[in-house]
């Protein structure tokens, strides 16, 4: 069954929405979490429909506020019976140009998807260590390979801190029983990439996008870009080719 038990944030809606049926439909226990409890409770009561057999656990959780998301990974742990997977997916997309009057949308950009992450990492890892087991997975984003300008430019410095931990994480546990991955999605059709402008841009299905998250979680690898050959081409060209030939990529 591999991991049985798996926690993810953000599973109210987009990714984290989908890859909750799509473990469930794997017979996994799932820990939905995330701020809007009306939207997991609705979640939970479909997927518990369709596959009575599982558990199906759902939290409040506010990633911006540590004691809650601790409260949140410590509920779920104890309701599944142990924890063998976290999947740290909660996420913002709001941003806007530096110095233009709204560092609340930055802020809160870096707060979420920055500070929020270290919270979940370190509620997992707790966990984690205690067992001596577990797997930890991080959804970056393939913008955190480049610096982008404008209204996305918290975001993806955001996204690269993710990356970065990932990185950081992979070489401290490497030969403990504790496994480590990080996705980076490209462009996704989800709520988020339509509100940021990304509609049209190399766009993949939510389909295709959550399809290829959960093979590449499942499989367990250190990190991937995704969906597709085009995506893992876009992050090497990202990482490796100068400015001058890949500003239009992104």
């Amino acid at each position: 069954m591999g991991r049985q038990k798996i926690v993810i944030t953000g599973a109210s809606s987009g990714l984290g929405e989908e890859m909750a049926r799509r473990f469930a439909a794997m017979g996994r226990d799932v820990g939905l979490c995330a701020r809007r409890v009306d939207r997991l409770e609705a979640l939970r009561a479909e997927l518990t429909a369709r596959h009575p057999d599982i558990t199906v656990a759902v939290a409040a959780m506010d990633v911006t506020d540590h004691e809650s998301v601790v409260s949140g990974i410590d509920a779920l742990r104890e309701t599944l019976g142990g924890l063998d997977r976290v999947i740290v997916n909660a996420g913002l997309g709001k941003g806007a140009r530096l110095g233009t009057g709204r560092a609340d949308a930055n802020l809160e950009t870096a707060r979420t998807n920055f500070v929020g992450v270290v919270s979940q990492v370190e509620a997992a890892l707790v966990v984690f260590r205690e067992q001596n087991a577990g797997h930890l997975v991080l959804v970056s984003s393939v913008s955190a390979d480049r610096g982008l300008p404008g209204s996305k430019a918290v975001y993806s410095a955001s996204k690269a801190g993710v990356s970065a931990l990932g990185e950081a994480l992979v070489a401290e546990l490497r030969r403990t029983p504790i496994a480590v991955t990080t996705v980076l999605p490209g462009y996704v059709a989800t709520d988020m990439s339509s509100r940021a402008g990304d509609a049209g841009r190399l766009m993949s299905s939510l389909d295709d996008g959550v399809s290829a998250m959960v093979a590449a979680i499942e499989k367990e690898v250190t990190r991937s870009a995704l969906p597709g050959l085009t995506w893992k081409a876009i992050d090497v060209v990202l990482r490796v080719l100068p400015r001058r030939l890949t500003d239009g990529l992104v």
